[in-house]
């Protein structure tokens, strides 16, 4: 008999009631350090205060009037996300798959309205993952992804990641744009090298078409800068966001040039919740604090910590560890056993780690996680390791 709630996802056995910081509380009272953070979604932690105060001062006065009119909220936030991207123009959603959706429809219509309407193919990544709506799967394409939902959106071309010479051999007069995260997270925690982001925009330019930008788990300070492209010194013509950008709060955002945006006039797309009041007023507090250069310096620093001690957790345990990677708080241990006992073990030590592909285990803390909390968490790690070591 199927349960009331449909069951898609295979949950751990835990219920948390209630979080503080870094910390989430168990029904039975236990504490558990969180290095998921929702998967990268509570980039303030639980219950930050500036975030609670936001949402409060907004729901007592207004939560929902759609997009038929003017949201003030709505356009501070899209004030500050000019003013500190590369973007002229944003379209709020609800989530990074909405965002996917607005990101491969406005590539589309770009070449669409300038009289090219057989541009319409994107180039993604094996181990890419974009969203579960039909533009987000097929674009991934993966078969895990993929199998029993066809037909599949048409118009995506899948290459290996990190082939580049098939890059450009793939592209042809129906191209119109690449579509990349910065780093893969489902994928494994995988970073794409800076040379290799810049190889990317330089290819775009010269045959001409657009660089769409994953930065819904990457993105809003996971990497020790706003956004993950920054590193590389490139900026795209689209880019998705979601997660940290509401700290909690489902929000996501389409950020876009001028140019890429041309073809989106009005009636062209749209979105019922998305940019609501009470939405991006915590998004107004969430890039308050984030977008602080101190508080990024402060992400640096802690990351390099973080990442050294795991460094010595996987010289620890060489028969359950392989290497670390990633970049900033979106760190990844790939690993020799299976990556789901190591998450599992993790609970028994009331530590949180999220599985991903390629065998690894996410770590994903809250961006404020103290110096005190990333020893605690690196020592409930060890303390998981050794028993799978046992």
């Amino acid at each position: 008999m199927i349960t009331s709630v449909l069951p898609t996802y295979n949950r751990a056995p835990l219920t948390f009631v209630k979080g503080e910081g870094t910390w989430l509380i168990e029904a039975d009272g236990r504490r558990f350090l969180d290095l998921g953070a929702g998967i990268a979604v509570n980039a303030l932690g639980h219950a930050h205060p500036a975030l609670t105060q936001a949402l409060a001062e907004q729901a007592g006065t207004l939560w929902h009037t759609s997009n038929l009119y003017h949201i003030p909220q709505q356009q501070a936030l899209a004030d500050k996300l000019v003013e500190a991207t590369f973007a002229d123009t944003v379209f709020f959603t609800n989530s990074g798959t909405e965002a996917c959706e607005l990101a491969v429809k406005m590539a589309r219509k770009y070449w669409y309205d300038k009289g090219h309407p057989d541009k319409i193919d994107i180039i993604t990544f094996s181990g890419s993952f974009h969203g579960r709506s039909s533009a987000g799967i097929a674009a991934a394409g993966s078969e895990k992804m993929t199998k029993g939902f066809g037909p599949l959106l048409p118009g995506f071309t899948h290459l290996t990641f990190g082939d580049h010479d098939a890059i450009a051999a793939a592209i042809t007069e129906t191209t119109a744009a690449i579509m990349v995260e910065p780093v893969q997270g489902e994928g494994g925690i995988i970073p794409m090298p800076d040379q290799c982001l810049k190889g990317l925009r330089d290819l775009c330019d010269e045959k001409d078409i657009l660089l769409i930008l994953d930065e819904v788990q990457c993105g809003v300070g996971r990497t020790g800068k706003l956004f993950a492209h920054e590193w590389a010194g490139i900026e795209p013509d689209i880019m998705m966001v979601a997660k940290g950008i509401g700290g909690g709060f489902p929000l996501g955002a389409v950020l876009a040039t001028e140019d890429a945006a041309g073809g989106m006039t009005a009636g062209t797309h749209g979105s019922t919740y998305g940019g609501n009041p009470l939405g991006c007023a915590v998004g107004c507090a969430v890039l308050d604090i984030v977008a602080d250069p101190a508080f990024l310096n402060d992400v640096n620093r802690k990351a390099g910590l973080l990442r050294q001690k795991l460094e010595g957790l996987v010289a620890a345990y060489p028969d359950v560890f392989e290497l670390v990677r990633g970049a900033g708080l979106m760190l990844g241990i790939k690993c020799r056993v299976a990556c789901g006992d190591v998450v599992a073990a993790g609970y028994g030590h009331e530590v949180i780690t999220v599985p991903a592909a390629d065998n690894t285990v996410r770590l994903l803390p809250p961006l404020t996680i103290s110096d005190e909390e990333i020893a605690d968490a690196v020592d409930r790690l060890d303390k998981a390791a050794m028993t799978i070591a046992a």
